[in-house]
């Protein structure tokens, strides 16, 4: 029988969907056809498979070649496929075992001189393999990637004749090898000791990190904004496994590559102003991640806040509350996972000193209203922390003093997301309002003082539920079981300052 098949992985979001490469050799003018909705790449493999073959010293099928790449609607592309290609035509021409190819999967890139070159989106192919307790053959450049699923059996090969070798069970490939952890000093993220002063900031940043609340801090130039964002990832907790393998996977497709010593520490995004809006949520013709989807169970830090377009901004307001950002094209959807923490800053006005004791603003009323209408209310409304960062004295910057360190400031913060997790599996700032309601119950007195807070602000609904996310997570931080009045307070105080 001149058929052959071979299982590899396509890529689709941060999914590999199977993929079954058929291969047959038939009568006719000798060439190669391959069929099954290829893109460019996968269509131009037909040239890197024959030659790869021929340098390998095997035998290229002088008879007519089809090539099926099924299911046949999901589109494919990359050069991943080259070597299951291969690997069929060379069992449909009797040089491999076909029995040898079924508890196989192959990802690959075949070089004109027979080498295996790394693809992107490896992690994910592997992990789906391993789910169905199939063996995965990859480059060996993506080893060290692939071996980050602990549980999937993976091989490594560093050209086609070796894979050739180990099918036919003349050779053993070897396992792929995870790289050891970066030593505790090198993935240390900065330090919180090293912010002077800002009480009040440093404060909003461990709720924030306690409950995973997006923060807006704002402030005129050189206040601390960006030092206290950056000091965020050093006091979250560390990554679950999963959590872990589940940002790597998207790392991997995005073809970032993965620094795979530091596979478990938290994601610090900080994309420019400049950035577009496919730049920040995904997109392109070829849909890959964006920065929210970069940021997963980590932080998305945006400076200069007003600075970015509104549209960029306003494509924020679903993935801040959905954890996810559907992409959709002519030909395809993707989904992306974007469960991010947004930390933001931004000036008070144009010039950035509004309000300062200097008095060098100039900036009329008018021009600080448009300056802050950049930003729209649905946005703000997401962000349950919105404080001013005020300039510091000179004397206290000069000070010995230090404020606590980021350990110290960690341990209150995975004590407090430990009581989250074991109420309700979830930090508080992911709660929904069914839980809100029952997590979040006040005393009737607190009832009252929150609901005068809220007309007088003029709060929304969603603002309301936020306002109880905080205070349970000011709560969990005291070790208190239920919210106290003072919580509340202190809750409704972030939810004060509007900036303009």
């Amino acid at each position: 029988m001149s058929l052959a098949i071979v299982h590899s992985r396509a890529q689709e979001g941060v999914t590999a969907p199977a993929v079954t490469v058929e291969v047959h050799l038939s009568g006719g003018l000798p060439g190669t056809a391959i069929v099954g909705l290829p893109e460019a790449a996968v269509k131009e493999a037909r040239d890197r498979v024959r030659v790869a073959i021929l340098n390998a010293r095997l035998d290229y099928p002088g008879r007519r070649v089809t090539v099926n790449l099924a299911p046949a609607d999901l589109p494919k592309d990359g050069g991943r496929f080259d070597l299951p290609i291969a690997l069929g035509i060379l069992a449909a021409n009797g040089h491999v075992p076909r029995a040898a190819l079924v508890e196989h999967e192959f990802v690959g890139e075949l070089a004109l001189s027979g080498e295996l070159r790394p693809v992107q989106g490896v992690l994910p192919a592997v992990l789906q393999a391993a789910r169905i307790g199939r063996r995965c053959i990859v480059p060996r450049a993506n080893g060290a990637e692939a071996a980050l699923a602990a549980n999937a059996d993976v091989r490594v090969a560093d050209n086609l004749l070796e894979v050739c070798a180990h099918l036919a069970g003349r050779g053993d490939l070897p396992a792929a090898e995870a790289l050891p952890e970066a030593a505790p000093c090198e993935r240390e993220a900065p330090d919180l000791a090293d912010v002077r002063g800002q009480p009040a900031a440093r404060r909003a940043l461990e709720i924030a990190a306690a409950g995973a609340h997006n923060l807006l801090l704002c402030g005129a130039p050189g206040t601390g904004k960006t030092m206290l964002a950056s000091r965020l990832p050093g006091i979250l907790p560390p990554l679950e496994e999963h959590e872990a393998l589940e940002l790597a996977a998207i790392r991997s497709v995005a073809g970032h590559g993965n620094d795979v010593r530091r596979w478990k520490q938290r994601a610090f995004r900080y994309p420019h102003h400049t950035a577009s809006a496919a730049a920040l949520v995904g997109g392109g013709s070829n849909p890959r991640p964006g920065e929210i989807s970069l940021a997963h169970h980590g932080v998305l830090f945006l400076d200069e806040l007003p600075e970015f377009d509104r549209h960029v901004l306003e494509v924020l307001r679903e993935p801040l509350e959905s954890g996810c950002i559907a992409i959709a094209r002519a030909m395809r959807r993707v989904e992306y996972p974007a469960r991010f923490q947004l930390v933001a800053a931004m000036n008070p006005c144009p010039c950035g000193y509004a309000g300062d004791s200097s008095g060098r603003c100039r900036c009329t009323p008018d021009v600080i209203a448009r300056y802050c209408a950049r930003l729209s209310g649905p946005l703000l409304d997401r962000i349950d922390l919105k404080l001013d960062v005020p300039r510091l004295a000179h004397a206290e910057l000069r000070g010995a003093v230090r404020g606590e360190t980021s350990a110290v400031v960690r341990a209150r913060v995975v004590a407090a997301r430990a009581r989250q997790h074991e109420r309700a599996g979830k930090p508080n700032g992911m709660l929904v309002n069914r839980e809100v309601e029952r997590d979040c119950a006040l005393a009737s007195c607190d009832h009252d003082l929150l609901d005068r807070a809220v007309e007088r602000l003029g709060l929304s609904a969603r603002a309301y539920h936020r306002i109880l996310r905080v205070a349970r997570t000011i709560a969990d931080l005291a070790d208190s079981a239920r919210i106290e009045s003072a919580h509340v307070s202190e809750a409704i105080q972030y939810r004060r300052f509007e900036p303009g």
